[in-house]
Parts: structure tokens; sequence; C-alpha cells
């Protein structure tokens, strides 16, 4: 992948830290154009050579959370809550010792901030990584310790902040929409500090891509927090799912159409089983992708999110279909899908809110969803059902709730299109993305599973 962040690169940040070449770095991401359907090169070509530090990162790698899943803020409901994760009392929304706000308006005030001193209790023989995810709806971290096999979350975070809230009409980040976001990343930073976290990336998407102002914002972001965030491109934000989500894939399979549905954005990727040998480096296998620049937010933002029935629902996925033309142009994908033997791999809140649905969850359980199967049926059942519940009906639904009422079903729409285009009879939900992807391979690339 061209010009594309690998693990171990700069894309890996201490904390903090920024230069000139650095911020001209992110302009130049910022600026990338939108990806349409790629073909996969071979070694040499826009995918990298094969690194055997990335091979490292094989499908066996396993995640580990803690037993109080209910805490973490993942996935099914990303509700707004600071809860950790049962591991350490609560901390304050500010590093400790942190000046006040107001200090940050006083001229020459913009140097990096000091780091709060680490509990004795929290120093470690193996050091502390952790991804930050800042999209266009939420703003979402993980802390992880390696394994022999993989990691273990220490800690997370994720509080909806709709960071791209009107942008579809304005093309910039609102002072609103920025403060909120703001308010999450001092917690992600008190976070950092607090657990003494060596090695970081922390990754802005679409809503900072598109947005007029985004890298203003980030500078702000910089300014008052102290965290470096870049804004990655699509082309890596699929990368970066796929890693995350390579242990859900069913290796038995000739194929998987895997997607990931954003606030701003949603990517799709056919990873082929079929051909070539089988690596455990899953992003070998990617046969093609292209990124949608339509998400959650910005498609309920088109069409509505509160007062939706049949026929505006239809218009999203008319919407959606339109812009899935250009990917299987010659009709490859579709030809496979009817030789072989595929699963749809799905990592977003759409896919995690149909199978709390499907299994009657009354409280998340990120055990339960991750890795569950839906069957086709399954699917279209939940859909029909969200598509016939009431606004109000939808905010009363324990797997939905107020912050997801009028997104739920632009998410559907999205999924609807895509399974329309490419049917598949098996659909396995991941509550894990881009943040594990971003673990998988900084890990990776300092050899945790090497030693």
């Amino acid at each position: 992948m061209a010009g594309d962040p690998v693990a171990g690169d700069s894309g890996a940040v201490g904390l903090p830290g920024r230069s000139g070449a650095r911020a001209e770095a992110l302009d130049a991401e910022a600026s990338r154009p939108a990806g349409g359907m790629r073909a996969a090169a071979p070694a040499g070509g826009d995918l990298p050579a094969r690194d055997p530090v990335r091979e490292s990162a094989r499908e066996s790698v396993t995640v580990r959370y803690p037993d109080e899943p209910a805490n973490l803020g993942l996935g099914l409901l990303d509700r707004p809550t600071d809860d950790e994760a049962g591991l350490l009392p609560p901390i304050p929304t500010a590093p400790p010792h942190h000046h006040p706000v107001e200090r940050h308006v006083e001229p020459g005030h913009h140097h990096p901030h000091e780091r709060a001193p680490v509990p004795r209790r929290m120093h470690r023989y193996l050091p502390l990584y952790a991804a930050l995810d800042l999209g266009t709806n939420n703003c979402r971290l993980l802390v992880a310790e390696p394994q022999r096999h993989g990691f273990r979350v220490v800690d997370a975070f994720s509080r909806i902040v709709r960071l791209g809230e009107g942008i579809s009409h304005s093309g910039r980040l609102s002072e609103a929409a920025q403060d909120r976001a703001l308010e999450a990343l001092r917690i992600c930073r008190a976070k950092l500090d607090l657990r003494g976290v060596e090695r970081a990336r922390l990754v802005a998407t679409e809503a900072c891509r598109i947005a007029d102002n985004g890298s203003h914002f980030l500078e702000r972001v910089y300014e008052e927090t102290g965290l470096e965030l870049e804004i990655v491109s699509r082309e890596t934000e699929a990368r970066l799912a796929v890693a995350g989500c390579a242990s859900l894939v069913d290796w038995q399979s000739d194929g998987v159409i895997l997607f990931d549905i954003g606030g701003g954005s949603s990517e799709l990727v056919w990873l082929d089983l079929a051909r070539g040998e089988r690596t455990g480096d899953l992003t070998r296998h990617i046969r093609a992708w292209t990124s949608l620049p339509v998400g959650v937010v910005t498609l309920s933002e088109r069409h509505g999110g509160v007062f939706v029935d049949e026929t505006v629902f239809e218009a999203m996925v008319d919407h959606v279909d339109d812009l899935l033309e250009t990917f299987d142009q010659n009709g490859e994908l579709e030809r496979a899908l009817g030789e072989g033997r595929f699963h749809m791999l799905g990592t977003s809140g759409t896919v995690t809110t149909l199978a709390g649905v499907h299994l009657g969850l009354k409280r998340y359980d990120r055990r339960r969803v991750d890795g569950t199967w839906l069957d086709d049926d399954d699917v279209s059942r939940m859909i029909d059902h969200l598509v016939g519940l009431s606004f109000d009906e939808r905010v009363a639904n324990p797997c939905i709730g107020s912050d997801r009422a009028d997104l739920v079903l632009a998410g559907c729409a999205i999924l609807e299109a895509i399974r329309r285009r490419w049917p598949c009879r098996r659909l396995r939900v991941a509550d894990r993305g881009l943040r594990e992807g971003i673990l998988t391979e900084l890990m990776a690339a300092d050899g945790m599973w090497r030693r």
C-alpha cells in the first residue's frame, strides 16, 4: 500500500511529541483522495513486500478482556461512560497535577504537558501499549499488555462524541463537536498517564479527513491535551480493521467479505483465501477493498434518522447501492461467491446491535456478542424488526438506547445494500476492529511474540 505506514513506523508514537515534518506528513495524509476499488498488488506493488515482523502477527493472536465487560463501554452500546475495566479506582478527567484549562490561552503555554507519575503498582516488566481511535461518532481507547499468544486489555474507554455532526452540510467540525471530543480525549490522556503507557498509536479517521478544519482541530488537541493524533488514510483504516478481526475468520472458507460501518465512512474488504499460500498475516489475503464516503452519521443526516419508514429505509439502501457500483466491476467477487464458501465478517455498532437484539440481551455482554454467527435469515429478521420500530421504541430497546436510536437504521441500510449485492449465508459479528489491529501491529513490530 503505497505511502501507508506499516507496523513500527512513525505512526507509532511516544507521548507526546510533534515535529514540523510530522505535521506536514499528516496534512499530506489528510489530503489523499477517497479510495475506489483497489486490487491487492503482489509483493513490490501497492502492498508492502512480505515482512517477517508483520508475519508474526498470526491468526492465533488472542485478545483477553477483563471479566466485567459491561464496564468497558465497548462495541454494542458504546455508552458515554467513563468506567474503567474494573482494575483501578476512578481517575480524574484531567491528568494529575494538571493546571487549570484557562492557562491554555496564555502566550507561550504550548509546551508538552508534564507526564503524571506512574503508581508503583503499575510498573511492569512488559511495556503497556495503547490504541486510540477518534472517529466520526466515537472516541475509543484500549490499553493492553502483551501475552504469550496475544494481549490482555487492562483498560478501556469509549464515548459517543459525534465529532462529525453536521459535517455533511457544513464541511467543518463544529465548535460543540470539538469540545465534546476534547473532553473525551482529556480522559484518554489521563488514562495513558496513569497507566504509564510506553507505546501508542493515536489515529483520527473520516471526520478529520474530510473536514476543512480537521488539521486545525488536531493542532488544538495537541495544544490542550498533549496528544498527537495522526489522520490515517482509508486504506490504512481498512487494513487495521482486517488485522484486528483476523482471529474471527473461518479459515475453512474460501473467502471473507469484511465490512466496517463507521460514522462517516464504511470500509469493505474482499479477503481471498482460495488463491495462493495461506499465511498468518490476513492482510496478505486482501484481494480488493473500497471505502464508501458514507457512514451512519452522514447517511442519517442526509435521509433522516428519527422518522424512518420503509420508504426512507429503501432510499438509504439505494443511496449506498449506488456507491457500491465501482466495487467488483468485473464481477470477480460475484463469481467467486457462486463457486466457493464465503462468509461475512462485520465490525461495527450496527452488527453488534443486531446480535444483541437477536440474543435478547438485557445488558451488554461482549463475550456473547463477539464471535457470534448469524444466519442470513436471522439478519433479515432483525433488520425488518428494527425498521418496524418507532423512534421511541428504538430508544427503549436495551440494545440501542437514545445514543444510537437515530443512527441504527442508517447502519442497517448500509449492511442491507452490501447483503443484496453479495449474499452470504453466514455473518460473523466482531466486537473488535481498528484498535485491536493497531495493538497487534505494534506488538508484532516490537517482536513481542518472538520472545
